[in-house]
C-alpha cells in the first residue's frame, strides 16, 4: 500500500498534522499527546493492513517514543518558568519507573481489547472530569504522604504504559484532585512524561521482540519511520502549547479536548465490540 504515492502523501500528511497536535497538547495540557497519537497511529497501521493484536501495541510503544523528546521539551520549558514540583518528582521517580516497565511486560501478552478497554475508561474519566470543569473533583487540599504518592506513581506507571501516554491526563488528575494548582499540576505533569516515555519505549521495544507480523521498520513494538514524520512537527509545536498554558483561558480547549477523548473512546469501544 506505501507503493502508492497517494496514500504514502496521506500518511505523512496524517503524521504531521498528529505531531503537530502532541506538541501542543504537550506544552498546554501537560500531557504527552498519547490521546492524539494512539488512535491516529493505530489507524495508520490498520490502514497498512495489521492486525489489531500488532497495530495496538505498536501504536502505544510508538506514542511512547514520539512522547521522549515533547515530553523533555515540554518539562524544560516549564521548569524555566518555575512552576515543575520537584518534590513529588522526586518521589514518583523510582515507581513511575517500575509501573512503566510492569505495564510495558503485561504488553507482550495482553490482547489488544485490555489497552482499548484501559484507554476509555481513564480517557473516559478525564474527558468527564473536563467536561464538567471539574467542579466537586477534590478528595482533599494538599498532597498525601510519601506511601500513598508512591502508590500513585505506580499506578500511574501501569496506566501510562497500557494506554501509550505520558502520564499527564492521569498526573493532573491526581495533583488537582488534591488541590494543586492548574498551573503546576500542568507543568508537574510534563515532568512526568519524561519518567514514564524512556522506560516505556524500551519496554515496548523489548515486549515485541521477535515477534511475527511486526512493522518492517519496527524495532519490537516501535515503529522508527512513524516516529521520525511525527517529531519535527511536535517539537515545533511544543512551544506554543506552553505559552498558551501560562497566558490563555483554558476551558474552551478544555472542552474541545474532552470532546476528543469521547470520540476517541467510542472509536475503540467500537473496535471491541466488532474486532476492528
Amino acid at each position: 500500500m506505501l507503493n502508492d504515492p497517494s496514500t504514502l502523501v496521506l500518511l505523512v500528511l496524517a503524521l504531521s498534522v498528529a505531531g503537530a497536535a502532541i506538541g501542543l497538547l504537550a506544552g498546554l495540557f501537560g500531557i504527552g499527546g498519547g490521546a492524539i497519537s494512539v488512535p491516529v497511529f493505530y489507524e495508520v497501521f490498520t490502514l497498512l493492513g495489521h492486525p489489531p493484536e500488532i497495530a495496538m501495541p505498536t501504536a502505544i510503544g510508538t506514542s511512547l517514543a514520539v512522547i521522549i523528546p515533547t515530553s523533555i521539551s515540554s518539562a524544560r520549558l516549564h521548569h524555566k518558568r518555575g512552576t515543575v514540583d520537584m518534590d513529588v518528582l522526586r518521589v514518583w521517580a523510582v515507581p513511575v519507573v517500575i509501573g512503566t516497565l510492569v505495564g510495558s511486560a503485561i504488553a507482550r501478552y495482553a490482547p489488544p481489547q485490555l489497552f482499548q478497554l484501559v484507554f476509555i475508561l481513564v480517557a473516559g474519566i478525564n474527558a468527564t472530569k473536563l467536561l464538567t470543569g471539574g467542579a466537586g473533583w477534590r478528595l482533599r487540599d494538599g498532597l498525601p504522604k510519601p506511601g500513598p504518592m508512591r502508590i500513585y506513581g505506580g499506578v500511574l506507571g501501569v496506566l501510562s504504559a497500557l494506554m501509550g501516554i505520558g502520564g499527564g491526563a492521569i498526573a493532573n488528575l491526581i495533583l488537582t484532585l488534591h488541590g494543586v494548582t492548574i498551573h503546576r499540576a500542568v507543568s508537574t505533569a510534563a515532568g512526568v512524561g519524561v519518567l514514564i516515555a524512556i522506560p516505556g519505549t524500551l519496554g515496548y521495544m523489548g515486549a515485541g521482540w521477535g515477534r511475527p507480523g511486526l512493522l518492517p521498520d519496527a524495532i519490537g513494538f516501535v515503529s522508527l519511520m512513524t516516529f521520525a514524520l511525527t517529531i519535527p512537527m511536535s517539537l515545533v509545536t511544543t512551544r506554543f502549547g506552553v505559552a498558551l498554558a501560562h497566558r490563555l483561558s483554558r476551558r474552551a480547549l478544555e472542552t474541545a479536548f474532552a470532546l476528543f477523548l469521547v470520540l476517541v473512546c467510542l472509536r475503540f469501544l467500537w473496535a471491541m465490540l466488532t474486532g476492528g
